[in-house]
C-alpha cells in the first residue's frame, strides 16, 4: 500500500495495476483514490468501468488502444471479473503491452497467484495488496472517524469495541456510524454505549457460549445457542467456530503454558493482540489435554453430520452437553 500511495501522491503511475486483498473497504478507498489521481475531475470521456464476469476481453483492448481525448490517461477499472481464477492468456500476454496512454486498474477479492494474469500483471505493473490493518492502526481508525464527529473513545473501549464486532472495516464504519447517532449531544462514546447499539459478531457469542461451557453452565450455553439459532446461524457453522474457538485456546494455552506473553504468541499464531487477551483468561480455565480433546470431538462430530450419521442441531448440542457436564 505504500508504493501505491507514493504512486497517487507523486502522480508517477504505472500502466496496469491490481487492487486485491479480503479487506473489501480498503480495495474500494484505493480503487477510488487511484482514479481520482488519474482521472481530472469528472472525466468520464476517458474513463470506463466493468464489473462482473463474461466481460469480452477484445473490447477492453480495443478501448486500452484508444487514445484519451484531450487528458494524459485512458483509465479502464474491472472489478470482480474472475480473470485471475481461469486461463486467460490473451489478456495476460496484452498487459505486458499496454499503451502508456492507458491505465488498467484490476481490483479482485482473492486472486490465484499462480494464474498467468497475476504474474503478468504482477511483472508489467504493481499489484497492491489491501491486508488488514494491524490493532494500533485500527485503533487510530476508529477515533479518527469519531473525532471527525467531535467523539472520543478511550482505547480499552477501543479495543472492547473491535473485541465485539466483526472485524471487517466496512462493518466497522457502520457500527461507528450506529455509536456516532445513539451519543447525539455527547462528546465521549462509552462501553456502555457500545454494548447498548453495536451488532455483537457471531464470533463473540461463540466466546460467551465457550465461557459458559467452563463454567459448566449447560442452560446458559444452551441459550446462547438458541439465540444463534434463532438469528439462522447454520449450526454446522456454529460448530465449525466452537471447533475453531477451541483451536484458537488449545494454542493460547500451549505458548502460555512455554511461558510466552500474549504480543509473542500474537506474533507466533497471527492473532490480533487484543484477540489473545481476551481469550488468555478464558484458555486458564481448560488444560491443553481438555482443548486438544474438544477439537478432536468436534471433528468427529463435523464428520459424523457430514456422512449422516448426525443431525447438525444435534451434533452441537452434544458438545456443549459433554463438556458443560
Amino acid at each position: 500500500m505504500k508504493t501505491l500511495n507514493e504512486h497517487i501522491k507523486n502522480h508517477t503511475f504505472q500502466n496496469v495495476y491490481l487492487i486485491y486483498g479480503p479487506e473489501d473497504y480498503l480495495r474500494r478507498q484505493y480503487r477510488d483514490k487511484l482514479k481520482a489521481a488519474v482521472l481530472d475531475g469528472e472525466d468520464t470521456m476517458n474513463y470506463n468501468y466493468f464489473e462482473g464476469k463474461g466481460i469480452d476481453v477484445n473490447e477492453i483492448i480495443g478501448l486500452a488502444e484508444t487514445l484519451p481525448f484531450f487528458a494524459e490517461y485512458r483509465l479502464i477499472i474491472l472489478e470482480n471479473t474472475g480473470f485471475f481464477s481461469s486461463a486467460n492468456d490473451t489478456l495476460a500476454e496484452y498487459v505486458k503491452h499496454v499503451p502508456k496512454t492507458t491505465i488498467l486498474v484490476f481490483v479482485e477479492a482473492g486472486p490465484d497467484k499462480r494464474n498467468k494474469l497475476y504474474k503478468a500483471v504482477n511483472a508489467a505493473g504493481y499489484a497492491a495488496q489491501m491486508t488488514s490493518p494491524d490493532q494500533e492502526t485500527l485503533v487510530r481508525w476508529v477515533a479518527g472517524i469519531l473525532q471527525k464527529d467531535h467523539r472520543r473513545i478511550t482505547k480499552n473501549d477501543c479495543l472492547l469495541f473491535l473485541s465485539l464486532v466483526d472485524p471487517d472495516m466496512e462493518n466497522i464504519r457502520q457500527e461507528l456510524e450506529k455509536l456516532i447517532c445513539y451519543t447525539m449531544g455527547r462528546d465521549v462514546v462509552t462501553a456502555a454505549d457500545i454494548h447498548a447499539v453495536c451488532s455483537v459478531h457471531t464470533e463473540n457469542k461463540i466466546f460467551d457460549m465457550i465461557n459458559a461451557v467452563a463454567g459448566k453452565d449447560k442452560r446458559q450455553a444452551m441459550a446462547l445457542y438458541n439465540d444463534l439459532l434463532t438469528l439462522k446461524e447454520p449450526p454446522l457453522r456454529t460448530l465449525y467456530l466452537i471447533a475453531r474457538q477451541f483451536n484458537v485456546l488449545l494454542q493460547i494455552c500451549e505458548l502460555a503454558g512455554q511461558g510466552f506473553p500474549a504480543n509473542t504468541i500474537a506474533e507466533r499464531t497471527g492473532m490480533k493482540p487484543f484477540v489473545v487477551r481476551k481469550n488468555m483468561g478464558l484458555a486458564r480455565r481448560f488444560t491443553v489435554r481438555e482443548l486438544a480433546g474438544a477439537v478432536a470431538f468436534c471433528t468427529q462430530m463435523e464428520e459424523d453430520v457430514k456422512s449422516g450419521k448426525l443431525a447438525d442441531q444435534i451434533a452441537v448440542e452434544l458438545v456443549i452437553y459433554k463438556y458443560a457436564s
